[in-house]
């Protein structure tokens, strides 16, 4: 066996370069590169609200008709107050003379007693009371008197049962003041006319006698 001693060159080894070409990375990068923009934009985007949604509308109701108010009751007239005289207490032992009232109709009278004279001449008939004098409207008049006595006075018959005209006759006793006193309380007498034939004679004259008594007390 030879040995050789020196310097050899090795041989040449031929070098071979292998390019390798990807295909699947680059579009897995390219997609990945794609979606992240849309991705990117879908978070910069905020979703939009929803639109609310409307109510349904209500329907409107019907306005409850309103009555009409009842016209207003015409004003009904005001009689006038009756004429009614003064009404007072009547003294004690005070007493009216005249007929009494018995009812009845207008043709159930007879003809008035003819009692005297008047003043005037005139025929003068005894009083038949229409309505007697209360207490108090002789009281005020006779308490200014003298009692017990009684005064007698003559009056002219007027239309709703009233006397005007009135004048004294006597009195008991004498300066009593009794007939002064009936004669300021005549106004408020009411006394039938008399009657003649049947028939009421307005304006005839008739004779009033005021008895006045005093009580104890």
């Amino acid at each position: 066996m030879l040995l050789a001693f020196g310097v050899e060159k090795p041989p040449a080894v031929k070098e071979e370069w292998v390019s390798v070409v990807s295909i699947a990375a680059p579009q897995a990068s390219e997609e990945a590169a794609e979606a992240s923009p849309r991705a990117s934009a879908r978070a910069e985007t905020p979703p939009l609200p929803e639109p609310p949604t409307p109510d349904a509308p209500v329907p409107p109701q019907a306005a409850e008709p309103i009555a009409a108010p009842a016209p207003p009751a015409p004003p009904q007239p005001v009689p006038p107050p009756p004429t009614v005289p003064r009404i007072g207490v009547r003294p004690p032992g005070g007493q009216v003379y005249g007929p009494p009232n018995v009812g009845g109709s207008s043709s159930s009278y007879r003809d008035t007693e003819r009692v005297g004279t008047a003043p005037n001449g005139e025929p003068l008939y005894a009083a038949a009371w229409y309505r007697e004098p209360s207490d108090g409207e002789l009281r005020g008049y006779l308490s200014t008197a003298d009692g017990p006595g009684w005064g007698l006075i003559a009056c002219r018959t007027a239309p709703d049962f009233r006397v005007e005209g009135c004048v004294g006759l006597d009195e008991y006793p004498t300066g009593s003041r009794i007939m002064r006193a009936v004669l300021a309380a005549a106004w408020q007498f009411r006394v039938r006319p008399p009657r003649l034939g049947g028939k009421p004679m307005v304006g005839a004259w008739v004779r009033i006698r005021i008895d006045y008594g005093v009580r104890r007390r």
